[in-house]
């Protein structure tokens, strides 16, 4: 099967496209899915470029699925035919005829920086999961050759009976499994001793071979042969013949549940389930299909119309929604459109985020952890910008912004596009909690004529946070009453009510009032100044109250310690 970044390891290719063979009975048996004139529905998360070979015009196309626009062209100097891209996505490997060359193309700088020349004439081409080797299917050498990516030269060359069609690997990359017709074969290639271990007669000539993802089966399709063959691994041996119209390029799904067969005849794309070995539907009016890939989410089929088997004409690529069968068109306009490879960047996912609490004025560094989160180019909480970010593929690091109270989402952006909303990504904003320390104070002011104390009731703000609002009550003894009170405090019997707020971290506020004294006030006069109420939360009760006694000996003879 392929990397899950799209090499070409499962890759279902043929030498030459059938022009003479008739459709089989099977679209009767299945039901028929047809193009529609508008889009059924919008290409699923995760960006994926496709890179689409020209056969006729010597070059690979790149192609911005998400836009549908070529992006690029790059000349390989030869009838290009089959091409593979590496997990990283850095480099794409096109097999060309006349010359006889592997063309190494730079995707950063959409150049060929290497050729690899080869004895016969490449039609297939497959990487290993690691992409450091390329294994190239020679139909005239009768060969399959084994090339070292990082030094791009040729490492072994493998006698393989017949002329080769298709190549792929298994998962783990040990075993190239290689169709040929003349005679009509699949060889089996252990990589390790780079020899023939196996030969499986085919019953027609085999083109496109695709192994599945537990590495137990291959299957591989017989164009004229009206079907699609099912080998086990294990014993070599066909186990299942499923009937499909004539096929000759294969794909399958990343969990290995799915298997989708091309038909230029038919003009449209088999859907088989691998479980029952049934074919549950066919993707109809889709041209002339020359080649089909799934990308690495498992979520979307592109399927290469060629229209044109010159290759003179432009060609179109479809993208198949792999839940519904629905189709849109991924581009057109692709000159000479024939094979394709796809490196899809997925779209990044938050697993987790720590701590998952943070104050409103932001400032709280945040690991986040997921999956994809390599080329991050936005970190956002509740929408607004991190700051200070930094990433790796499984975690990020940023910042908070301030945001107001509540639980909101944070999502991270890469070019594979931007994180789904879950529970597991929520970030809770909370109001820092504000500790007001009550202070009481008194002042005599004496006199024969107006003598009373001047009490003074402070909030201060120990913070971290601002106090929006408080409520300071001041309690009397029985009898007194008080006056000359500042702004925002009332009164009542024996009861003073002050209101303070916003008050910033470190911040105070006074408020004043008078309580008279007469000749009834002899002895001891106790005021008590409580916090009632304030917001945001108060951590510290400990200073929520202070007590002030003055000492009336005489109306002209008070003491406050």
């Amino acid at each position: 099967m392929r990397s899950p970044t799209r090499s070409a390891s499962d890759r279902s290719r043929c030498r030459r496209r059938l022009t003479a063979l008739a459709a089989a009975g099977a679209l009767a048996a299945v039901g028929l899915v047809t193009l529609a004139a508008a889009p059924a529905a919008a290409v699923p998360p995760g960006t994926t470029t496709a890179y689409v070979t020209n056969f006729a015009g010597g070059a690979v196309s790149v192609v911005d699925t998400a836009t549908g626009t070529v992006t690029a062209s790059v000349p390989v100097g030869g009838f290009t035919q089959d091409v593979a891209v590496n997990a990283a996505g850095t480099a794409v490997y096109a097999a060309t005829t006349i010359p006889n060359t592997v063309a190494v193309i730079d995707t950063a700088t959409a150049a060929v920086n290497a050729t690899i020349p080869l004895d016969g004439i490449p039609v297939g081409i497959a990487l290993n999961a690691a992409g450091t080797a390329a294994y190239v299917a020679n139909s005239g050498g009768h060969n399959v050759t084994f090339t070292d990516t990082a030094t791009d030269t040729v490492t072994a060359t493998v006698p393989v009976a017949g002329i080769l069609e298709g190549i792929a690997l298994n998962p783990a990359g040990t075993t190239a499994y290689v169709t040929a017709f003349s005679p009509n074969a699949l060889s089996v290639v252990d990589i390790a001793t780079a020899t023939v271990t196996a030969t499986v007669p085919m019953p027609s000539v085999p083109f496109g071979v695709v192994t599945d993802p537990a590495g137990s089966a291959v299957y591989v399709a017989t164009g004229a042969g009206g079907t699609v063959a099912k080998i086990d691994t294990a014993t070599n041996t066909v186990t299942a013949s499923i009937p499909v119209p004539t096929s000759i390029s294969l794909a399958i799904t990343p969990d290995g549940t799915t298997l989708y067969a091309t038909s230029a005849v038919a003009g449209g794309v088999s859907v088989i389930d691998t479980a029952t070995g049934t074919v549950t539907a066919f993707i109809g009016s889709l041209g002339s299909p020359s080649d089909v890939q799934v990308n690495s989410t498992g979520t979307t089929a592109y399927v290469v119309d060629q229209v044109d088997p010159s290759g003179s004409a432009p060609g179109n690529i479809y993208a198949v929604n792999t839940t519904t069968n629905a189709v849109t068109t991924a581009a057109t306009g692709v000159t000479g459109a024939r094979y394709l490879t796809l490196h899809t960047i997925p779209a990044p996912a938050v697993a987790a985020v720590a701590p998952a609490t943070g104050p409103t004025g932001g400032g709280t560094v945040v690991t986040i952890t997921g999956t994809d989160l390599n080329g991050t180019t936005a970190v956002t909480f509740g929408g607004t910008p991190a700051t200070t970010v930094s990433c790796t593929a499984t975690a990020c690091t940023a910042t908070a912004p301030a945001h107001a109270a509540g639980t909101v989402d944070v999502q991270v952006t890469t070019p594979g596009g931007t994180s789904a909303t879950s529970s597991a990504d929520q970030y809770t904003y909370v109001i820092p909690p504000a500790d007001i320390d009550v202070h009481l104070t008194a002042q005599p002011h004496l006199g024969i004529l107006v003598p009373y104390l001047n009490y003074t009731l402070t909030a201060h703000n120990n913070g971290p946070g601002t106090v929006t609002s408080a409520t300071l009550t001041a309690t009397l003894p029985t009898g007194a009453t008080a006056t000359n009170l500042s702004a925002g405090c009332t009164t009542t019997t024996t009861k003073v009510t002050c209101t303070y707020g916003p008050l910033a971290n470190g911040a105070s506020t006074d408020k004043t009032f008078r309580v008279p004294l007469s000749l009834f006030s002899l002895g001891n006069v106790t005021v008590t100044g409580v916090r009632t109420t304030s917001a945001p939360a108060d951590p510290n009760f400990g200073n929520d109250s202070s007590r002030k006694t003055c000492t009336v000996i005489s109306i002209v003879l008070v003491t406050c310690p």
